[in-house]
């Protein structure tokens, strides 16, 4: 009885403590990484919805834009279009398509220099200066935007005509930069404030001045943020049509031609000008690019 007793109540071999260890961290380890993995697809399968949710429509505005009449109205669809262009040569040499364009092309280049050059020292302002009335004027900054526009068209319309810029691009892109101005502000400041103001000290120190320490240093730092604000202004004016519409009679942009245009157009007429609208911005993106992937820290080769 003694002998038994005492081997009920020995412990167990160091060798099996070890291992029931280590499966019990083993287990714990899992877990984690099994939580890691599924959130690491869940986000994939979001940022797959996401590309979709934008590339599916262009790509359908594409083979609709290339598809004959018949194929655009017959039934069932199919995904592998005639390639007849046509229809997009028609559009093209359509009375006042290139004028247009052109306008909306100057009215969005004016609008994203009016933009960043009036938003950008603004938000320096904002980021490195305390002065009085400073909370008040982010507010201020903010409710602008609570404007529509159909409220301030007839006044500003009723403005330039007094003035002597109605119906010119001018006008119209210091409206469209009204709009995208509150925008580059806070952008812009935001960006600024992550910048560390150590940075210009230093430059100081090395001799520059103020001017010189933002030229030199802070700008090439906030050149990507910026860069996001111009392309915020730029496609502010380009999908803009309310007071291209209003503002405009013989210099229209293609948003309002497209609105006064094709209203009553056929679909494959429509499809056409959705196209010629969308490639514009598209390339404009695209030259871009490399400033918009480096503000989220991507390299591009």
């Amino acid at each position: 009885m003694k002998s038994t007793t005492s081997e009920a109540i020995m412990p167990a071999p160091v060798s099996s403590r070890s291992d029931s260890q280590a499966q019990a961290q083993a287990q714990s380890a899992h877990k984690p990484r099994r939580h890691d993995m599924a959130w690491k697809w869940l986000f994939r399968a979001g940022v797959a919805i996401l590309v979709l949710w934008v590339l599916v429509p262009i790509a359908l505005l594409m083979l609709n834009s290339v598809s004959t009449p018949e194929q655009i109205s017959g039934w069932p669809k199919t995904l592998t279009p005639a390639l007849s262009f046509e229809t997009l040569d028609f559009f093209w040499h359509y009375q006042g398509v290139i004028s247009a364009l052109g306008n909306s092309l100057l009215a969005a280049a004016f609008t994203m220099v009016i933009a960043i050059v009036l938003g950008a020292p603004a938000g320096y302002a904002l980021a490195r200066f305390v002065f009085p009335g400073m909370n008040a004027f982010r507010l201020i900054i903010i409710l602008s935007r609570a404007f529509p526009m159909p409220l301030l068209a007839l006044p500003l319309a009723v403005i330039f005509i007094q003035v002597g810029i109605d119906d010119s691009i001018l006008g119209l892109a210091m409206v469209h930069a009204t709009l995208a101005l509150p925008f580059a502000v806070l952008i812009t400041s935001s960006l600024f404030m992550g910048i560390p103001v150590e940075l210009e000290e230093a430059a100081w120190l090395m001799g520059c001045n103020r001017w010189q320490a933002f030229r030199r240093v802070v700008l090439p730092l906030a050149a990507p943020g910026i860069t996001a604000s111009a392309v915020f202004a730029f496609v502010i004016s380009w999908n803009e049509v309310f007071a291209s519409a209003i503002l405009t009679v013989e210099n229209r942009t293609l948003t309002a031609f497209l609105v006064q245009s094709l209203s009553e157009s056929p679909a494959e007429i429509k499809y056409a000008g959705g196209l010629i609208l969308v490639v514009p911005a598209l390339l404009f993106l695209f030259a871009i690019r490399k400033y918009l992937f480096s503000m989220w820290g991507i390299s591009n080769r």
